[in-house]
């Protein structure tokens, strides 16, 4: 149905994953798209394969812990499409460590990565759609931003903030026809999963779903098309929770 026909989307974090999986529907959804990422080879292949389905994209390498990084991407895409109505902040990342492990090296890097980055994009992006009145931002939080397990305090506690950052944007944007939504995954098969949990957490992690399984990409970009889109006009300040029923299930 082209639900974001006209529309240009900034998504963080597409090269693989969560972020790869909704740059290939929003494209088919008719957006224009700047994708973003640390592996350029990936990037241009998914670049030229969006071009392909006849919408307009551009990959920018970046490494979103990095504060000109975020700069360049959002006047490389001003530059080259001259607005954008959808940020997507998706990139992000998770070193297990026990909280007397924790580094201020580990600390500082996930905390600009997972939080710093997605509001330095909000904020400098934020002006042009407030001109136009009419702005999506989505982050990708987690539930364990509501919850946690052990030795996820640098991601628990950076993907909690993004919660409250979402919350904070929706009543500063709303009278600006702008939203502003979390959406957090539980268990999903990607390649940061699959780098963090071995096959025994893996499975334990299916067991406490009341669907019993991990989900796949393609069920979590659903909810990402209806906050970018006219649909989900009026959600804002709120989270959409996409875990197979974990937070629900107490035994």
């Amino acid at each position: 149905m082209r639900k974001l026909k006209d529309k240009v989307a900034i998504i963080t974090g597409a090269t693989s994953g969560i972020g790869k999986a909704t740059a290939r529907l929003f494209a088919q959804e008719g957006a224009d798209l700047v994708i973003t990422g640390r592996r350029l080879e990936l990037g241009q292949r998914l670049e030229q394969e969006i071009q392909e389905l006849g919408v307009r994209c551009a990959f920018v390498e970046a490494d979103h812990s990095r504060a000109d990084d975020c700069s360049h991407v959002v006047e490389r895409t001003l530059a080259e499409f001259g607005r954008v109505d959808i940020l997507f902040n998706n990139a992000g990342g998770n070193r297990p460590q026990s909280i007397d492990q924790v580094t201020d090296e580990t600390w500082d890097y996930y905390l600009e990565l997972n939080l710093s980055s997605c509001m330095a994009l909000t904020r400098a992006l934020v002006p042009q759609m407030k001109e136009r009145r009419w702005g999506r931002i989505i982050y990708t939080s987690s539930i364990l931003g509501f919850t946690s397990v052990a030795g996820r305090n640098v991601y628990s506690a950076t993907k909690s903030a993004l919660l409250g950052l979402a919350r904070a944007n929706a009543i500063d944007l709303g009278a600006f026809g702008i939203t502003a939504n979390c959406i957090a995954p539980g268990p999903f098969a990607t390649e940061l999963t699959a780098a963090n949990f071995t096959q025994e957490a893996r499975d334990t992690f299916a067991s406490r779903t009341a669907l019993g399984r991990w989900g796949e990409t393609s069920e979590l970009v659903g909810p990402a098309l209806l906050l970018a889109s006219d649909a989900g006009s009026y959600i804002t300040g709120t989270t959409i929770v996409v875990d197979g029923g974990v937070i629900i299930k107490t035994m």
